[in-house]
């Protein structure tokens, strides 16, 4: 497939990385450092944001997480990691990865500097309607489009484990009951193992 995945350990290279593993295509891996590698012209040619994660697959770059995953789930489609296009399926698979990318990603980086916008004027509106509706979306679920497990499944696992660690998000029982489905799947704890050697290997390299 001629993949390649531009990531550093601790970024959001970390979703990613579960997606290709879920895919289970070869690829190359290439780390990059945010001081020096990153924000060179040879990786701001790929990724002109000088930003992780970026993915090249021949002559085709996708930069941005779930634009990535989009991209991957639909490379291989005989894993059903996306429903099949023209499905009913499909509407709640793009809402709830782009509300993920979009309203969640905005507010919480909002609230994190202190300049939340009025909700009035804000694309995610009012923090507390946002809570309430990912509480909505996963509770007493298993799935969140279809009876299988998709991309939106595993990029909801990922954001909320990511926001309740650092205490970004509250770990509301819905949160946790949702992802404790999904954080031991084989290909999850493979891209764990992988990040977290990486970890270790550049901790001990200082």
């Amino acid at each position: 497939m001629n993949l390649t995945f531009y990531t550093h350990p601790m970024s959001r290279g970390r979703i990613a990385r579960w997606m290709l593993e879920e895919t289970g295509l070869p690829y190359e891996e290439v780390l990059l450092d945010y001081a020096s590698t990153m924000k060179a012209p040879e990786y701001l040619a790929i990724n002109p944001m000088g930003k992780v994660p970026a993915l090249r697959h021949g002559d085709t770059v996708v930069t941005e997480s779930v634009a990535i995953g989009l991209y991957l789930a639909d490379l291989v489609p005989e894993k059903r990691l996306a429903p099949p296009p023209g499905s009913a399926e499909r509407g709640p698979y793009y809402r709830w990865l782009l509300f993920l990318a979009g309203p969640l990603e905005a507010l919480l980086t909002a609230k994190h500097a202190g300049a939340l916008a009025p909700p009035t004027s804000a694309g995610y509106g009012a923090e507390g309607d946002v809570v309430r509706v990912l509480e909505q979306a996963v509770a007493g679920k298993t799935h969140l489009a279809g009876d299988r497990f998709t991309a939106a499944d595993l990029y909801m696992t990922a954001y909320l484990n990511f926001y309740m660690q650092f205490g970004m998000l509250d770990r509301l029982p819905a949160f946790e009951t949702f992802c404790a489905h999904h954080a031991e799947r084989p290909a999850a704890l493979k891209a764990l193992a992988r990040d977290e050697a990486l970890m270790a290997a550049q901790q001990a390299g200082r």
